[in-house]
């Protein structure tokens, strides 16, 4: 504990607690949520979204990995006569999404603040149980959200870009400055929103086949799209690469960062058409 009452913050986890007042209600008024929602709240350290959020929806599972936290919120709590939040001591990554209840407005919504070293592998895990969940707010530094997000042509757009815009549409919400956090970590953040309810019309294109033709084109971000290609994607002959993406009606001399979803959708589609001729 510190001179104030609350928890020191543990570097091991990467937290860093909100300590501007102002911002989990701009967060929840941005979010527009329903007073039916569910929502599962993703790390709530001591209750700084947990507390306001618990006043706009129907209930809240918060899930928290440090006891620490679990046993501070829980005492505020129940000093604040909140009784609609179960509280859950679990690392994230290892809890089991499909045994959630589902809530009366029909899918699990999610919100939370992610520390950097986990942004990507709870990404992973939230678009692997997409189909129990409607969408997700969460918090992430400013580079990471920029990169989600990022339109075509930009220096954030990149394979995660594309990969997440597959399955939800991002957008963004709030920017964060890093003097509303304790401790001040050492950039800014940023809110956005990916609604699983709206992902990127495929046009019937496997997921698998898109992933690696995306992760192809941007092994080699510096390279054409062709030599890149042809480094990733080794069995096959420079030719039928060469020939599959006049097929496409794409540049083979064009870089990654300049194609649009629909471009990659198109050239996963072709590629997946030889994929047994490239063993």
């Amino acid at each position: 504990m510190n001179q104030r009452g609350s928890l020191r913050p543990d570097k091991r986890l990467g937290q860093h607690f909100l300590v501007d007042g102002d911002i989990p209600d701009r967060i929840i008024s941005s979010a527009r949520f329903r007073s039916s929602d569910g929502v599962m709240e993703i790390g709530p350290g001591q209750g700084a979204l947990t507390l306001p959020l618990s006043r706009a929806v129907s209930s809240i599972l918060a899930v928290e990995k440090d006891i620490r936290m679990t046993d501070f919120l829980r005492k505020r709590l129940s000093a604040s006569g909140i009784s609609n939040v179960t509280l859950v001591c679990q690392d994230i990554l290892e809890f089991d999404l499909d045994a959630i209840p589902l809530p009366p407005s029909g899918k699990i919504q999610v919100m939370g603040n992610l520390p950097y070293n986990i942004s990507s592998p709870v990404l992973k895990k939230l678009i692997h149980h997409r189909k129990r969940l409607s969408r997700a707010v969460l918090m992430f530094q400013r580079e990471v959200a920029e990169r989600l997000t990022a339109p075509p042509c930009t220096k954030g757009y990149g394979a995660m870009t594309l990969l997440i815009r597959y399955h939800a549409r991002p957008t963004r919400l709030l920017e964060v400055p890093k003097s509303a956090f304790y401790p001040v970590p050492k950039v800014d953040s940023m809110v956005i929103e990916l609604d699983f309810e709206r992902p990127y019309p495929s046009h019937g294109v496997d997921e698998d086949d898109f992933r690696k033709a995306v992760k192809g084109a941007f092994a080699h971000r510096r390279k054409t799209l062709l030599n890149s290609l042809k480094r990733y994607l080794p069995a096959w002959e420079p030719h039928l690469l060469l020939k599959r993406l006049t097929d496409c009606g794409i540049e083979p001399a064009r870089r990654a960062e300049t194609l649009t979803m629909d471009e990659f959708l198109t050239l996963a589609s072709t590629l997946a058409v030889d994929k047994h001729e490239a063993g």
